[in-house]
């Protein structure tokens, strides 16, 4: 017996966890009495609290199904779509230390406050709420898509076209496993039609009874629920509990997978050696040494961004809860991003080839390893991992709405008032994340985005509190030009056709055969190119051409080799700038095509703000004076001795001028006491030994 594939006893795991959590917000609603209550926990969260809610925000289950994604799909290099953030990680005992000092709400208080501006503080309001809307999008995705993973449909209930879509999937990994040489030359024609058709996204390996729509306004009414009543507070208690979730989750594959491959040895027999490299060769990855290094500095520019750093700092009773929530939580993801990795490996020796969407693997791996019962908690841990995020987000964004869009507006309602509206603004976030999800069906599509498009404003924050001469023109300036760059241009070129068939954006990069030594797999061995498995053979491999201004080259008729072809995914703006000083790209590999995006991501809004800021007129220094106060000023958790000590700081700058690196300049950058060297110190130290055990996992067999 099954309901929609799925075994009574998931079904009743799934059904007693939502009951506990919408009761937990219920419970938690009783103790918001005001926005402050509802925004920041009323700023009482200790370390338990914090360790939990910043480790439950920062990790996404759609982190963990990102990574074993590229991981099955380009082995251990492709891991750094996730894994970069480990080298950014020591910059959080700085990022934190501010946001908690900043003693604001919300970062959009931030940009009204630093420049007198209400203006900048609505249009970051503006574009964060935007932006939700694809946030709250991969959260659904990704839940969608592995309840499909794991609700399949029989042989017997698919359709006839289905089974015909299914059959030419296999067809498509049949032909795919032969080298060029070892095809004929119809196979070859062959190949070219259902290569088409699955770069057009028309290939499944399977059909699911799930419907990722109904999914997807049942997931978000459960979500909304809980959030809406609890706010915050409710947000840091369910992180606590599903935190435990996430650990779950992580780790119930890897013995499973081990187990039915063979062990260490097994999974090194069946998966090539070159996909245990650490870094992608330029050839054969997307992932090489330099592209991790230009996603890591696009990344830098972008973390501060994130509109949930200002309420997870804001919410400690103290800076050290805050500092060591935000390291605690953010190591802890970072040791499980290493369980997620090894999923990914052992996916690729069991199912290699057989799944249509990358993003499908982890509930393809729950369906195939995991018992009745334990596929039910597989499917909490996917959904607690995802409302552990969503939640806190939602409190964020409606946060945004009310101090930096409504209130300024209407600034003498009543608590309740706005406690009311900001419980409608998650419902909207939430539905706008279902939009987003119905409209992008790739996971990694919407990463790019994640790297790229925050440091729009992540740039200005980092300027803003550093450099006391950036100014509110150069700010907008820098906002305005870099949202049309990486983000109007990518989308509005790929809905017109005057872009999608332009001749000029359909030129791909040069084809190419590499040749590679590998120690020969048990497929290797059926196909006869080796007598053992083990033994070092030469393979040869052709690198398909790949798109450069458009993500993907596809033929309009897959069935005809002589169609005109059209772009599809990303419209790669930074790349066609590039492209007009007259750089010629089709020599590039994949790799430094993305390092090259990454690195006018990170670098180009920086450019911006330094020129236009030495031709503006800056911001008042009494304003400046008053923000370096804080920043300079130790929070006391005495409301009133705090706000006290912040303004005598003020009226007397010179008194914190000896806490500066360079106080006769305009830079705000604060000598290291003895604790920032341990904390920062030993959070580099955290980050060798992480570094450390991932090597061993991936060569030790």
């Amino acid at each position: 017996m099954s309901i929609i594939g799925l075994h009574p006893a998931d079904i009743f795991v799934l059904l007693v966890y939502l009951g506990v959590i919408i009761w937990l917000g219920k419970k938690t609603a009783e103790k918001n009495e005001n926005t402050s209550d509802f925004f920041l926990a009323g700023r009482s969260l200790g370390k338990f609290y914090q360790f939990f809610l910043n480790f439950g925000v920062g990790t996404n289950s759609d982190q963990a199904v990102a990574v074993t994604r590229e991981t099955y799909r380009q082995g251990v290099g492709g891991m750094w779509i996730q894994f970069i953030v480990l080298f950014l990680t020591p910059f959080f005992w700085f990022t934190t230390l501010m946001y908690r000092r900043a003693r604001l709400t919300t970062i959009g208080d931030f940009f009204a406050e630093r420049f007198n501006s209400k203006a900048l503080g609505a249009g970051y309001a503006c574009f964060i709420l935007f932006w939700a809307f694809v946030g709250g999008g991969v959260g659904y995705m990704v839940a969608a898509k592995t309840m499909m993973a794991m609700t399949p449909k029989s042989e017997a209930a698919l359709t006839v076209y289905e089974k015909q879509v299914i059959a030419e999937y296999r067809e498509l990994q049949e032909l795919g496993a032969l080298t060029i040489s070892e095809r004929t030359d119809v196979q070859n024609t062959r190949f070219n039609v259902l290569k088409q058709k699955e770069l057009r996204g028309e290939l499944k390996s399977f059909y699911s009874h799930t419907d990722p729509i109904v999914f997807y306004v049942i997931y978000g009414i459960i979500v909304g629920v809980y959030t809406m009543l609890g706010g915050f507070r409710a947000a840091a208690i369910t992180d606590a509990i599903q935190g435990m979730l996430i650990i779950f989750f992580s780790m119930i594959l890897i013995p499973l997978g081990l187990s039915k491959i063979g062990g260490l040895d097994g999974l090194h027999a069946t998966v090539p050696e070159f996909k245990f490299e650490l870094f992608g060769s330029a050839a054969l990855s997307d992932y090489a040494w330099f592209t991790i290094a230009a996603m890591a500095i696009a990344n830098l520019a972008s973390i501060i961004a994130f509109p949930t750093m200002m309420q997870t700092a804001g919410s400690a009773t103290n800076e050290r809860s805050a500092r060591f929530g935000q390291l605690g939580g953010m190591f802890l993801k970072r040791f499980l991003m290493l369980a997620w990795i090894m999923t990914g490996l052992i996916a690729i020796g069991l199912y290699s080839g057989q799944i249509h969407d990358p993003d499908l693997v982890w509930g393809y791996m729950s369906r195939d390893l995991l018992w009745p019962g334990f596929l039910g908690l597989m499917l909490v841990g996917i959904l607690a991992a995802n409302m552990s995020s969503l939640d806190a987000i939602s409190v964020s964004n409606a946060a945004l709405f009310i101090r930096n869009l409504y209130q300024p507006l209407f600034p003498y309602k009543s608590e309740n008032h706005y406690l009311f509206l900001s419980r409608l603004i998650i419902a909207i976030c939430l539905i706008g994340g279902i939009f987003t999800a119905v409209y992008v069906d790739n996971l990694l599509e919407l990463f790019k985005y994640f790297i790229s498009i925050p440091a729009i404003f992540g740039a200005p924050i980092w300027l803003g509190f550093l450099w006391r001469r950036l100014t509110k023109t150069a700010v907008a300036v820098e906002v305005i030009v870099c949202f049309a760059l990486f983000a109007v241009i990518p989308n509005l070129f790929l809905s017109l056709d005057w872009a999608k068939y332009n001749p000029q954006f359909l030129v791909q990069t040069n084809g190419y055969f590499h040749d590679y030594n590998q120690p020969a797999t048990l497929e290797d061995v059926e196909l006869g190119r080796a007598e053992v498995v083990g033994e070092t053979i030469m393979k040869e491999v052709w690198i398909e051409p790949k798109g450069i201004f458009f993500e993907r080259v596809v033929r309009v008729d897959p069935e005809d080799p002589d169609s005109p072809l059209m772009g599809m995914g990303r419209f790669e703006a930074e790349i066609w700038v590039l492209s007009l000083l007259g750089i010629d790209f089709t020599d590039f590999r994949k790799s430094e095509l993305v390092a090259i995006r990454f690195i006018f991501n990170a670098l180009f809004p920086f450019l911006l703000l330094f020129l236009v800021s030495w031709i503006t007129k800056p911001v008042s220094p009494k304003l400046l004076d008053y923000l370096s106060a804080k920043l300079y000023t130790e929070v006391n958790q005495d409301l009133e001795k705090d706000a006290k000590l912040v303004e005598e700081a003020a009226d007397n700058p010179d008194t914190i001028r000896h806490k500066k690196l360079f106080p006769n300049s305009n830079w705000e950058i604060a000598k290291m006491k003895k604790e920032d060297y341990w904390g920062f110190g030993g959070s580099c130290v955290l980050v060798l030994i992480v570094l450390l055990v991932l090597w061993a996992m991936v060569t030790i067999h």
